[in-house]
C-alpha cells in the first residue's frame, strides 16, 4: 500500500477536537443510546466549532447534516420492500447532501469518492483480502451465534427474502464507506492528524452499526474494523479497495445470518 496524505493536519491537541468530539458523540447518543440529547450535543458541537474555527464549523456542519438525515429513520434491520426503499433514499441523501453542498455551495469539492482506477492492487493489498475472509470465517459465526445478535436480523426463507437480505447487507456496506470514510473521515482529516480523525469517524461508524444490530460485544469487532478501514483509506486513497474489503466481510456476515437462522444450511462454520 502506498501512503497518501489526504490533507494538511493541525496539531493533534488542537482545541477543535472538542467540538468534533461532541459531533461524534452525538452519533452515539442518536443511534446507540437513542436519546434526544443527541440533537443537543450535535448543536453544542456546531456552536463551539463556530467560536473556535469557522473552517472546521463548515465541515462539521456537513457531517451534522448527514447525521440528522440518518436520524429520521430507524436503522433496525427490516428487509421489507417499503423499508428498503425508505432506507435507501434516506441513506443516499445523507451522502448526497454533504457532497452537493461541498461541491456547489462551498465549492471546495472536499468530499470525493476516489477510485484509483488503472492502478493494480499490490501483493499486500490482495493478501489482505484473503485475510479478511479468513478472519470473517473465524470470528463472525462465534460473535453472531454465541451472542444471539443474529436475531436482530430477520429469518429469511423464501428466495426473494434471501435476495433482499443479500442486497441489503451489501448495499449498507457500500454506503458505510461512502459516508463514514469518504465523507466523515475525509472532512475530519482536513483539520486533524490521521489518528484523531480516524478515532472520531470510528465513534460515528460504530454507533451506526450498533443500532443496525451489531450489539452485545459487537464493538470489540466493529471498532477495530472501523479504525482499520480508515487507516487503509488513508494509505490507498481508494474507495474501490475499502469497498472490496467491506463486501468480503459482509459476504461472510450474510452467510452467517442465513446459517444462524437455519443451522442445516451451510454447515461450514465453527463456533
Amino acid at each position: 500500500m502506498t501512503s497518501t496524505v489526504l490533507a494538511p493536519a493541525k496539531p493533534i491537541v488542537w482545541w477543535g477536537v472538542v467540538p468534533a468530539l461532541l459531533v461524534a458523540a452525538s452519533a452515539t447518543l442518536l443511534f446507540a443510546v437513542q436519546t434526544p440529547l443527541g440533537y443537543a450535543t450535535l448543536a453544542a458541537g456546531l456552536l463551539v466549532s463556530v467560536l473556535i474555527d469557522r473552517a472546521l464549523a463548515r465541515d462539521l456542519l456537513l457531517i451534522a447534516l448527514g447525521l440528522l438525515i440518518i436520524s429520521t429513520i430507524s436503522l433496525e434491520a427490516d428487509i421489507s420492500y417499503g423499508n428498503m426503499l425508505l432506507m435507501g433514499s434516506v441513506l443516499g441523501s445523507a451522502v448526497a447532501v454533504p457532497y452537493l453542498i461541498s461541491r456547489f455551495v462551498y465549492r471546495d469539492h472536499a468530499v470525493r469518492f476516489p477510485l484509483r482506477r488503472g492502478q493494480r492492487w499490490s501483493t499486500l493489498e490482495r493478501s489482505w483480502l484473503v485475510i479478511v475472509l479468513a478472519l470473517g470465517w473465524a470470528l463472525l459465526p462465534f460473535y453472531f451465534i454465541r451472542s444471539g445478535v443474529y436475531l436482530n436480523w430477520p429469518a429469511v426463507e423464501a428466495p426473494d427474502e434471501i435476495a433482499r437480505l443479500f442486497v441489503g447487507v451489501n448495499a449498507v456496506g457500500i454506503w458505510d464507506e461512502l459516508f463514514f470514510i469518504c465523507t466523515v473521515f475525509t472532512l475530519l482529516r482536513r483539520h486533524f492528524a490521521m489518528p484523531t480523525a480516524n478515532v472520531l469517524q470510528a465513534i460515528v461508524f460504530v454507533s451506526f452499526l450498533w443500532e443496525l444490530g451489531y450489539q452485545a460485544w459487537g464493538p470489540l469487532l466493529t471498532i477495530p474494523f472501523a479504525l482499520v478501514q480508515g487507516w487503509i483509506f488513508s494509505k490507498t486513497k481508494s474507495l474501490l479497495y475499502v469497498i472490496a474489503v467491506h463486501l468480503l466481510f459482509d459476504l461472510v456476515v450474510f452467510l452467517v445470518l442465513v446459517h444462524a437462522h437455519h443451522p442445516h444450511f451451510l454447515p461450514i462454520f465453527v463456533y
